[in-house]
């Protein structure tokens, strides 16, 4: 894509923020406000714009430097969270104990406060989703998650210093394996698995979110874990 002033500004602005900013032009290689690739998820979209006016109520694009060394992708955003509040993980419990362990392991800095403008900042680290824009119910139809993928590689193949990729739960571990061309059997998902594709290291984890911490299926220690793991690989590459 041709540089331009616009997009020099995109960068940046993508680099400190996340939050819904009317003006931000979308890059090629992430969709647009007003994406029209799945109908249902349009639909769904426009229903919320009309009962919740002022939600952000858009794709939900990465939050990040681009240089970063560490990629983790999620599902899709939460109705109340990141699609409310227009940046990943913000605004729901799965951000609260996310954005915890990346400030515990250094991979974010300031004060987490559950909104876009509480100046926290990712440290090394870029979070996105498999899906871009809120699901119905939470649940991405196999079509969308295939259709998105093109952004979730774009996003890969625009981070040139990317070592490790966290994939929260079986659809980020499985649309994120046939991203890099990795077939399911080769790589099995499990919490606390790792696999590696080329020189970047894949870490799987169950989900952070309430469900599954208030389930017992994830422990907040168990999730720490895998981020731990995560900082020591990248303290050796």
């Amino acid at each position: 894509m041709r540089k331009n002033s616009t997009t020099e500004v995109t960068k940046q602005s993508r680099r400190s923020s996340a939050g819904p900013v009317s003006h931000r032009v979308a890059l090629e290689s992430e969709p647009g406000r007003d994406c029209p690739l799945c109908p249902r998820l349009v639909a769904f979209r426009e229903e919320l714009r009309a009962r919740e006016p002022h939600w952000f109520n858009a794709p939900v694009l990465p939050f990040g430097d681009r240089e970063a060394a560490l990629l983790i992708v999620g599902l899709a955003p939460g109705l109340q969270g990141a699609n409310r509040t227009g940046r990943p993980f913000t605004g729901d419990y799965a951000g609260d104990l996310l954005y915890g362990t990346l400030l515990e392991y250094g991979f974010a800095q300031g004060v987490y406060q559950a909104r876009p403008d509480d100046g926290l900042q990712l440290v090394n680290c870029r979070l996105g989703n498999a899906v871009h824009c809120v699901p119905p119910q939470n649940k991405p139809l196999p079509i969308e998650i295939k259709t998105c993928r093109q952004f979730l590689t774009a996003t890969r193949d625009g981070m040139p210093n990317l070592r490790a990729v966290v994939m929260l739960g079986r659809v980020a571990h499985d649309t994120t394996l046939k991203a890099f061309g990795i077939r399911a059997a080769e790589a099995p998902f499990g919490h606390g698995a790792e696999h590696q594709a080329g020189e970047i290291r894949l870490f799987d984890s169950y989900h952070c979110s309430r469900y599954n911490t208030n389930t017992g299926v994830l422990t907040p220690d168990m999730f720490r874990a895998v981020f731990a793991r995560v900082k020591a690989h990248l303290a050796t590459t």
